[in-house]
């Protein structure tokens, strides 16, 4: 099998002549998007929905708590749930920061888990955020999907199956029990990952930590201290977070303005949203949005 580096030039030439400028870009697949930043990136509050993300050329560091996560050629990130956390990007104009997002379908997921049956358990309580090394197995799955991505026909025809390819070799390697709890439904993360969902869906709510813990039939204290193992916050730091960001989706897609905003993800201040937001971005929703725009320009 090829190394890692003739892996990782092959693939950043795949990505190279599929992308148009920096940022997020969609494939011929709905599930399946590119990354690329020509640029150094300072260490940034942002939230992946649950995905698999491969870097070819570049690399980055996540920042979840105390955890320090690296993904580079050499790793693929696990994101099992839409964390907040914090990231480091290393591109620039001559060498940009490329790599390929897959997206983690539930059904999918459930499906490919019903059919491979009981693996090996682990005891050790799943994380929801990991970089582990690339095996042969999956510089091939990753190599096959991204040569699939530039044949519309071959993507019509095959694009799922690439997919599926994608995500047996995660289910296969070390994160494969974190995928697995998702779908499996047993055990206290499991338990978390459900009040995690509620929080995503409902964020302009105002939950208490008991509510939370009668929904995850665990007491205040055990309630309090699994959750914040998982998520490396405790449950107002976590809410927050999420609300911010949230924030900022809908700032820098200009559909709303700060007042909007700031009620549209649950504050009931708007002068008490700002300071947040800059305590959280380093700039004001304002700022933020003006110098953006100015990238994007």
């Amino acid at each position: 099998m090829e190394s890692t580096a003739q892996m990782g030039n092959a693939l950043a030439d795949l990505i190279t002549s599929l992308v148009k400028s920096d940022g997020i870009s969609a494939s011929r697949l709905a599930r399946v998007n590119l990354l690329c930043l020509g640029r150094h990136q300072v260490r940034t509050p942002l939230m992946y929905e649950p995905s698999l993300i491969i870097i070819a050329q570049g690399r980055k560091v996540g920042y979840l708590g105390d955890r320090e996560i690296h993904y580079n050629p050499g790793h693929y990130l696990v994101q099992t749930l839409p964390l907040p956390f914090e990231c480091e990007t290393y591109g620039s104009p001559e060498a940009p920061l490329l790599g390929i997002s897959v997206k983690l379908d539930p059904a999918l997921l459930s499906e490919m888990v019903t059919a491979m049956g009981d693996m090996h358990q682990t005891h050790t309580t799943p994380l929801p955020m990991a970089s582990v090394a690339m095996n042969d197995g999956m510089q091939a799955a990753v190599l096959r999907l991204a040569r699939t991505l530039h044949d519309a026909v071959e993507c019509s025809t095959m694009g799922e199956a690439r997919i599926r390819d994608v995500v047996f070799e995660a289910l296969k390697g070390e994160q494969g029990p974190a995928l697995r709890a998702l779908v499996q439904g047993h055990g206290n993360y499991s338990r978390i990952v459900q009040v995690l969902s509620q929080l995503h869906t409902r964020f302009a709510e105002d939950f208490s930590v008991e509510q939370l813990a009668q929904q995850a039939n665990m007491s205040v204290s055990t309630f309090h201290q699994h959750f914040k193992q998982i998520t490396r916050a405790s449950p107002a730091q976590y809410l927050k977070r999420l609300r911010l960001i949230k924030a900022q989706q809908l700032l820098l897609q200009d559909s709303h303005n700060v007042n909007q905003t700031a009620l549209a993800v649950g504050y009931r201040s708007v002068p008490q949203f700002s300071r947040d937001y800059k305590r959280y971005f380093g700039e004001s929703p304002l700022q933020h949005r003006r110098q953006e725009q100015a990238l994007r320009a």
